[in-house]
């Protein structure tokens, strides 16, 4: 068994696949239309092209426990998922020159580097720095 696709929630999969892509250096992968106006969209990290999918997931405007969630993570502070990098302060500098918003700045913690940013679609994520 292993993992390969991770769905994270978006409230606009179109918003989505933009930061994704042109910001976070991402790659799409697949793009297929499915009932609704959905798709079925997905990205590979440009460093791991042959690892897992990240699915940009339209579950909050058809499923409201899911929305309800999201929304409570955001409000909470709380990260839905995280991406390793190998230098949270570059990425941070980077990012943070592309007017993305930190509500963490790079910290350590222990035997790790972490921030925290809101990626536009209703979720906060984490990149982490194996120290």
């Amino acid at each position: 068994m292993k993992v390969t696709a991770i769905s994270i929630p978006v409230r606009d999969q179109e918003k989505a696949l933009k930061f994704y892509t042109e910001v976070l250096g991402f790659i799409k992968k697949r793009d297929i239309p499915l009932e609704g106006g959905n798709r079925w969209l997905t990205l590979v990290s440009a460093e791991w092209q042959d690892g897992p999918e990240l699915l940009l997931e339209p579950a909050p405007l058809h499923f409201e426990p899911s929305r309800v969630y999201q929304d409570a993570l955001m409000e909470a502070g709380i990260p839905y998922t995280q991406f390793d990098v190998t230098n949270v302060e570059e990425e941070y500098d980077r990012l943070t020159r592309q007017e993305v918003e930190f509500s963490v700045k790079p910290t350590e913690m222990g035997t790790v580097k972490i921030a925290v940013f809101n990626d536009t679609c209703g979720n906060n994520i984490q990149l982490v720095e194996m120290l």
